[in-house]
């Protein structure tokens, strides 16, 4: 079918959601970098299993050097990407951290239209636009707990976590071309762990693992199978797709994590909040004109 890659764009945005409401869970009592490294062990597997269902391992050779440094470099935005992530939601609720990091959205697409020459239209720069809007709306750093210092914290980790989620999408973009995109996605989550484990390793953060009880270790381990399924369809879609229409589907995960994070964490939203959500969506439908 040609739009089928619209479907795996949306699957991705649930499982999206999924991650990130499973993962607030999980490192509750966890390292955040710790989390992230082991949950990057899960989704790991998951798309080095995939990649065996397909039968791409025989073209592991075929990549060229070219290819091969965006896959590594997509690979490091990404474990960039994560580990600022889950700090901030370790941080913050959910439904702050969530505007933010989807607000990598615009960056996309301004740097999809420089430097991938995709086209621009007015709907898309009033899209843009009414989605800032909404994302600032959003951000409301009184209704997160603690000291004032991670008040500020919190949004300094979301923030960089939009700015490498970016670059992650655009190096992705580039790396996959003429490569089958569960390959792809496995030499790039093999770039992600190597990363995250290097940091836990830093840190000597590693001694916590004997710490993590069975719930937490469940949730973690779910919130990994929900990235890799997010991944898997991801660049699915962004290999048969329009990176600037792929993004913003997969950007709709916002409003799935925040309806997951009102039911299932009982995170509150104020009115001013629901409305900048509302742009939020609004303006991603914008961008699908």
């Amino acid at each position: 079918m040609a739009d089928a890659w619209m479907l795996f764009a949306l699957l991705s945005a649930v499982f999206a959601a999924l991650t990130s409401i499973f993962a607030k869970v999980g490192i509750k009592d966890v390292d955040s970098n710790l989390a992230t490294a082991l949950r990057t062990i899960v989704v790991l597997i998951m798309a080095w299993v995939m990649v065996a269902v397909v039968g791409s391992y025989d073209t592991i050779g075929d990549i060229s050097q070219r290819t091969l440094l965006f896959l590594i470099l997509s690979g490091l935005a990404t474990g960039a990407s994560w580990l600022c992530y889950f700090k901030a939601v370790k941080i913050g609720n959910v439904n702050k951290v969530a505007p933010i990091d989807k607000s990598s959205t615009i960056l996309t697409m301004v740097l999809a239209f420089i430097f991938l020459g995709e086209s621009f239209t007015a709907v898309s720069g009033i899209g843009m636009a009414v989605m800032f809007v909404g994302t600032m709306l959003m951000i409301e750093k009184k209704d997160v707990s603690g000291t004032k210092q991670t008040k500020d914290s919190w949004l300094f980790y979301a923030v960089l976590s939009a700015v490498f989620a970016a670059l992650t999408s655009i190096l992705g973009k580039v790396g996959i071309e003429g490569v089958e995109s569960n390959l792809g996605t496995a030499i790039r989550t093999a770039v992600v762990l190597a990363m995250a484990w290097m940091i836990v390793f830093m840190q000597k953060s590693q001694h916590g693992i004997s710490k993590i009880n069975g719930r937490d270790a469940s949730f973690l381990t779910l919130s990994g199978l929900a990235t890799g399924a997010s991944w898997l369809c991801f660049y699915k879609a962004l290999q048969e797709g329009p990176a600037s229409l792929v993004v913003p589907i997969d950007k709709l995960s916002i409003l799935f994590t925040v309806i997951f994070a009102v039911v299932f964490l009982r995170e509150r939203m104020s009115a001013k909040s629901w409305a900048g959500l509302a742009l939020l969506v609004g303006g991603t439908l914008m961008l699908l004109l």
